[in-house]
């Protein structure tokens, strides 16, 4: 990908199949996903994010897997490059930028927390040992390490370092403060978190990277053309759709309906990191029985729109 081409549209926050019984990812699955990704129409694939599930990964399944998918895929792939120490991070980032991934998703280093103070100093010794090889992405992504707060955004991106930031705080006044700035520089602000997309999107964002993507892209393909094209009703209709995804995703783990809708389309998943629980599980039968019955009236509507 042209290293000037923006990174707009739906990008897919894409789930990382794994072989039973084993920790290793299951590449040949993984693969038949990004195909199934690409035929849907959508404008390329986030993998190894946290809806990827990178941490049940080691450093060299990682790499091969970016490797991998950027050869085979047919639309831009965005590589995750998320690691509890800087080290880290800079040698899966070379690793990625070397296999020609568009860009790099960096979050803040995970686990152990860290001062804002610590994290601006994280990110700016990362874009000097990366030397401008690769597009950086901010990754904000609160729910599951250190929060980058808008100040802390704000004074990154205005680095020049950084080719603009993935928020999936899902703050929409975070949201607009990045915004105003991506109007004022050549930023790329992209939504991470499928809740407010819609609002974010007819806002100005640039595009969105979506966990539910991976399970129904069609679905925010569709949305994402009703909004561009001006379609307010369609937008409405398809956001609405959108929004019931999510309040069952939100009832379980993260990335465990999205895993097991991806599972009902027939896909190969694998089975989840961690089992749940006698209730869980019953509630779990109960959305799969209910995306059964929903995907084919979703199907129909985002090809009307």
């Amino acid at each position: 990908m042209n290293p000037d081409t923006p990174i707009t549209g739906v990008y897919v926050a894409a789930v990382t199949p794994h072989r039973k019984g084993s920790a290793e990812a299951d590449i040949g699955a993984t693969l038949e996903l990004v195909d199934f990704l690409a035929n849907a129409g959508v404008n390329g694939i986030a993998l190894l994010g946290s809806t990827g599930e990178f941490l049940h990964l080691t450093s060299d399944d990682r790499v091969r897997l970016v490797q991998l998918a950027v050869k085979r895929s047919r639309v831009p792939v965005l590589a995750g490059i998320g690691h509890s120490t800087l080290d880290g991070a800079i040698a899966i980032g070379r690793e990625a930028a070397s296999a020609g991934a568009a860009g790099l998703l960096l979050m803040p280093p995970y686990f152990f927390r860290y001062s804002q103070e610590d994290i601006r100093e994280f990110y700016m010794q990362f874009a000097a040992a990366m030397s401008r090889s690769a597009r950086i992405f901010l990754y904000n992504i609160p729910f599951f390490t250190n929060e980058i707060t808008p100040e802390t955004s704000i004074d990154l991106l205005s680095s020049g370092e950084f080719a603009g930031i993935k928020d999936s705080s899902g703050e929409y006044q975070h949201f607009e403060k990045l915004l105003e700035l991506s109007r004022q520089n050549a930023l790329t602000v992209l939504v991470g978190n499928d809740r407010i997309f819609t609002r974010a999107r007819q806002a100005g964002a640039h595009g969105i990277v979506s966990g539910v993507a991976c399970a129904v892209p069609e679905l925010l393909v569709a949305l994402d053309r009703a909004i561009q094209n001006n379609r307010a009703n369609d937008a409405q209709r398809l956001d609405a759709k959108l929004q019931e995804f999510i309040g069952w995703h939100d009832q379980f783990p993260t990335p465990v309906a999205i895993k097991t809708a991806a599972a009902e389309r027939g896909l190969t998943i694998g089975p989840l990191a961690v089992p749940l629980g006698s209730t869980g599980q019953k509630r779990l039968e109960e959305f799969r029985e209910w995306f059964r019955n929903w995907l084919p009236e979703v199907q129909k509507d985002a090809a009307r729109a």
